[in-house]
């Protein structure tokens, strides 16, 4: 969905103070330029559209394809804890541990922006790079992964998914199909419900801490359908992040991928929806509770020291943010009967 408002609207709006007499309506206006609304009833989809969903679906959760038999992309982003683990670092293949705190996918499709140090193009080359990656699948070369999705009985599907290609069973393929799957799992919440002009659809705290969340400068970066996903910002504006999050080796970020001088520190601004059930948060996984992590941000972002009121505030409204995790998420899909073939294939 794309927003309305242009940039100089969007200045404007983030720069002229809210006054004890904003009412509603104004309240209203401006979340509706800030933000965007998950919609009800999301655009149905051709066949081709809805079998490469259901191939991606079920590639999502196949265990059967990494190269020890003991991840999926599944294992990273788990339903009950709204497409995270909760861990610190993500485990992959033989329990190699990845550098950062898993970011839930859910809503991908309204943000722009994939990793934590934005390294990879898109959705379909994160899913391309996680079959042949130590710290995902593990696989040995695009060829063991190929023979692993054979084996598990794919090729039938891949045929239906991608009818008008000469060879449907490739890793492009199937990057595509997760990809695509991925961008089909959306978490409409009340919010959404509020920016349709349902007033009442949220709580007067939540509305509150909308304000509060506005006034204070949290929706410059975090804003979008998505509230977030879509710029890169630096961790720690005013001050080194460390030295509040007291984690001992600071993440370089971007500047790992870039070797620039002016990405260091650098990351993804994270979307906020569901932000309440994904803890802990920031790419160290530094902040263990919800509170903790808007204290922070407002000292190292902004520079400004929250008041207990500002923070229970925006948390209030940060839970307006929960959505309702989709059918497709929740329910695993049913796959093949066909054995783990083992690493040695």
């Amino acid at each position: 969905m794309k927003l309305s408002f242009t940039l100089l609207s969007l200045f404007l709006i983030l720069n002229t103070p809210f006054t004890a007499s904003a009412n509603d309506k104004d309240l209203l206006k401006t979340a509706k330029a800030l933000f965007g609304i998950i919609p009800a009833k999301q655009e149905r989809p051709d066949k081709i559209t809805a079998e490469q969903t259901e191939l991606g679906r079920k590639l999502f959760f196949d265990y059967r394809l990494s190269k020890d038999g003991s991840t999926a992309c599944v294992r990273c982003h788990q339903p009950q804890f709204y497409s995270t683990d909760r861990l610190s670092q993500s485990t992959g293949f033989n329990n190699n541990k990845g550098a950062r705190n898993a970011q839930s996918i859910l809503n991908l499709k309204y943000q722009t922006i994939v990793h934590w140090r934005n390294d990879r193009i898109n959705i379909e080359e994160q899913a391309l790079r996680a079959f042949t990656t130590p710290l995902s699948l593990g696989n040995s070369s695009t060829e063991e992964a190929l023979k692993r999705l054979d084996l598990a009985g794919y090729s039938p599907l891949f045929a239906k998914a991608f009818p008008k290609t000469e060879k449907p069973l490739t890793l492009e393929n199937a990057a595509t199909a997760l990809a695509t799957y991925q961008r089909s799992l959306t978490t409409r919440a009340p919010f959404d419900k509020y920016l349709e002009g349902d007033i009442k659809a949220i709580s007067a705290q939540a509305q509150k801490g909308l304000k509060e969340f506005v006034t204070v400068g949290c929706s410059s970066c975090h804003n979008g359908p998505a509230v977030g996903g879509r710029m890169m910002q630096k961790f720690g504006v005013f001050h080194d992040y460390w030295g509040i999050t007291k984690v001992a080796n600071p993440d370089k970020g971007r500047q790992d991928v870039t070797k620039k001088d002016e990405d260091l520190y650098i990351f993804k601004v994270p979307s906020l929806r569901n932000i309440t059930e994904t803890a802990p948060y920031f790419h160290d996984a530094s902040a263990k509770d919800l509170d903790t992590a808007i204290r922070w941000m407002g000292k190292l972002q902004l520079n400004k020291d929250l008041s207990n009121e500002q923070v229970s505030l925006i948390k209030a409204f940060l839970e307006s943010l929960k959505g309702e995790l989709p059918k497709n998420f929740r329910e695993a899909p049913t796959l093949s009967s066909e054995p783990y073939a083992g690493p040695n294939i």
